[in-house]
């Protein structure tokens, strides 16, 4: 079976591989919400706090082909497929489950994806995943995500009769938004092999998340971001 790159950047925020050619759906449309909460400023006044954005509603503020340029090309989405999966040494991630190991959606209940593929070669895809809740909800959720998946160096997920050995390093984020995660993944299959970069930034009520070639991720990361804070 070979080793599908492109497959990869089509899964969800928690994408570690996928070598079966399964990708994720289509925005869900969770109705919007039109609550607002407030908190306090260290100085002990009051200030609102924007609420969860619908999934409609991040779809409109995800990149399009106008943002990145000349030469990218959206994927489509397909339905959604998952294959049992089984993580190797790797106990944080045993703890998620499978379809954290093959790239099951963060849980969250808004949600907009986009992939593209660009013409400068086989590597070059990138995909952006927007997720909005409760600003708490979203950093306790990301950072534990992302503290599990690179919190062994090596591991192997089997999947069907494929096994995949899985390198991940943690790296240093651009300062954007409020909170940041970023990891460089290297997948190695059948003597083939391929990295892949995911950063993903807090700014607010929504998190984007954006995969793919590492140098298209570190051009594309801060108009991602610029274009979800003009949502809040």
């Amino acid at each position: 079976m070979r080793f599908h790159t492109t497959t990869v950047l089509r899964l969800s925020a928690l994408a570690i591989l996928a070598l079966t050619g399964c990708s994720t759906g289509n925005a869900d449309s969770s109705a919007p919400s039109s609550s607002t909460t407030v908190s306090a400023h260290p100085d002990g006044e009051s200030a609102p706090v924007s609420a969860p954005l619908s999934s409609a509603a991040l779809a409109k503020w995800l990149l399009d082909e106008n943002d990145l340029g000349e030469g990218y090309t959206r994927t489509p989405q397909r339905a959604a497929q998952h294959d049992d999966a089984t993580v190797i040494g790797c106990p944080a991630l045993e703890k998620l489950g499978s379809e954290a190991a093959i790239g099951g959606s963060f849980d969250f209940p808004h949600k907009a994806k986009a992939s593209f593929t660009y013409a400068g070669g086989s590597d070059s895809e990138v995909a952006e995943e927007l997720y909005s809740d409760a600003e708490d909800k979203l950093s306790r959720s990301v950072g534990r995500i992302f503290d599990a998946m690179t919190s062994c160096p090596t591991y192997q997920v089997l999947t069907g009769s494929t096994s995949v050995t899985v390198t991940t390093q943690k790296v240093t984020a651009a300062r954007l938004g409020d909170e940041r995660w970023s990891q460089l993944l290297t997948f190695s299959a059948g003597g083939r092999s391929s990295i892949v970069k995911q950063t993903a930034v807090r700014t607010g009520t929504v998190v984007v998340v954006v995969s793919g070639s590492p140098g298209l991720v570190d051009t594309h990361m801060a108009k991602a971001v610029d274009k979800a804070q003009r949502t809040q």
